[in-house]
């Protein structure tokens, strides 16, 4: 039976739905897992505080619950990993959390990470999430581009803004990896890794790479306590 891995996008912007799409097109291979990449319609246009992040936790674990039986992974595909601990509660497959899977990235490809976030109320959360996970000591700087969710669509504008956030980062905050703090901006990394000239990445790759990876190995969760 073919492989298949779910990919949630929490908010109820179809525009960030294909932009994920499209930005994992290089991971599908001819006999690899299938990537389906879902809208959860009950969401907000974008998640952009926490309420949001909240909000999302029960319409995403039930439609977790309701593709369980159809899935051999799934990706939340939102920064902030909304629900991801709910999630794993919900369903005995592997889930990963963008961000997560970002974080985990960014760790191999340098030695401090930086973030570029939609908003300055996301700063917050997100330095919240790398605190918990103790990795304040390989974090230089989160800056916010100012722009929404649902003002990400494609454009030379929105490229510009992303670039010059990401030389600030580079240039005076000492990083030498940036993430792209939101799902939406997926289309963009190819671009702002050529004009940052350090790595970027896609929170969606990376978390669709490591899908692939424990679904082709026949990785199993840990034992639940």
């Amino acid at each position: 039976m073919a492989q298949r891995i779910v990919v949630i996008n929490p908010n109820s912007t179809a525009a960030v739905t294909q932009g994920i799409e499209a930005a994992l097109a290089p991971l599908r291979f001819a006999d690899g897992p299938a990537l389906d990449c879902l809208t959860l319609a009950e969401g907000p246009p974008g998640i952009e505080c926490q309420r949001h992040v909240d909000g999302v936790i029960g319409p995403l674990c039930e439609t977790i619950r309701r593709e369980d039986n159809r899935a051999d992974a799934f990706v939340i595909a939102c920064f902030s990993d909304p629900g991801l601990l709910s999630a794993r509660e919900t369903t005995a497959r592997l889930v990963f959390g963008i961000s997560e899977a970002a974080l985990a990235s960014a760790l191999t490809l340098g030695e401090r990470f930086g973030i570029i976030a939609i908003l300055p109320a996301s700063v917050a959360r997100h330095r919240r999430y790398i605190r918990q996970a103790g990795l304040e000591p390989r974090f230089a700087a989160d800056l916010p581009v100012g722009l929404g969710v649902t003002a990400l669509g494609e454009g030379q504008v929105v490229e510009d803004r992303l670039a010059d956030i990401g030389r600030r980062l580079v240039a005076e905050h000492g990083a030498d990896v940036v993430i792209l703090g939101c799902a939406g901006m997926a289309r963009y990394r190819p671009a702002l890794e050529d004009r940052l000239g350090v790595p970027v990445v896609d929170l969606c790759q990376a978390a669709a790479a490591l899908a692939i990876a424990a679904v082709r190995l026949g990785w199993k969760n840990a034992p639940r306590r």
